[in-house]
């Protein structure tokens, strides 16, 4: 019979690496929702990118019908869309309901992801390992960073391979006289969206970082107070 009495908060393991990518993922279903559905956002866009001037709408008529699109893409709604004022064509229809999906799937994978980062958090938790809170933050803000770079330097080749690789077909090529609504739709405002669920990756990682640091130096503090433990083997 054997018996270890071993205290290790810094245990490394790859699978905090594949949690570290849940964790990325859960923030970026977090980050899509706010972009997405926290309208407020976007009325303030109408003023900050001139869209009255630029589509021709009143604001209140560009409200109703971004939120017409919004209810539209909430994945609750079953419904056919469908714009108070504006014409649309079968085509426009068409990306909106392959966008729809899409929003889906990105829903449906933070919420899987969600499970697994609660589920793997409280599995290190109770192990006493603080390692993955780094991995976690490490793997997080990579990906957006980098991503950031690219939207400073070219969005508009990152908006177009998106698309393309997102979508099968052209649909998602308005032509603003058949489809009106992306008149209210201006290319700032999906960077902006972009912008939003890079931050809120970024700030999850940085919370994450924060923490892991935290509980390294009250550890490292406890460590001074008291005589660390020493492995006990009994044969």
């Amino acid at each position: 019979m054997s018996y270890k009495n071993v205290y290790d908060t810094d245990t490394f393991r790859w699978t905090d690496i594949l949690l570290g990518i849940f964790f990325f993922l859960a923030l970026v279903g977090l980050g899509l929702a706010i972009a997405v559905n926290f309208r407020p956002l976007y009325y303030a866009c109408i003023d900050w990118f001139d869209i009255e001037a630029n589509s021709g709408l009143p604001r209140d008529e560009i409200i109703l019908n971004y939120d017409a699109l919004i209810d539209y893409c909430c994945p609750f709604n079953f419904g056919e869309l469908y714009f108070p004022t504006l014409k649309s064509s079968v085509s426009g229809l068409s990306h909106f309901a392959e966008c729809k999906v899409l929003f889906n799937i990105f829903y449906v994978t933070g919420f899987i992801s969600v499970i697994f980062v609660i589920v793997g958090f409280v599995s290190r938790i109770r192990e006493r390992e603080i390692r993955f809170l780094k991995v976690c933050s490490i793997v997080s803000i990579v990906i957006p960073m980098i991503l950031v770079f690219v939207t400073i330097i070219d969005f508009d080749g990152l908006f177009v391979l998106f698309h393309k690789i997102a979508f099968n077909n052209d649909d998602w090529i308005f032509d603003a006289r058949l489809d009106p609504v992306i008149n209210i739709l201006p290319e700032e405002f999906f960077m902006l969206c972009l912008v939003v669920i890079a931050g809120t990756v970024i700030l999850g990682a940085c919370v994450t970082m924060g923490i892991y640091l935290y509980k390294k130096r009250k550890k490292k503090l406890q460590g001074n107070m008291m005589p660390k433990p020493q492995n006990i083997i009994y044969q």
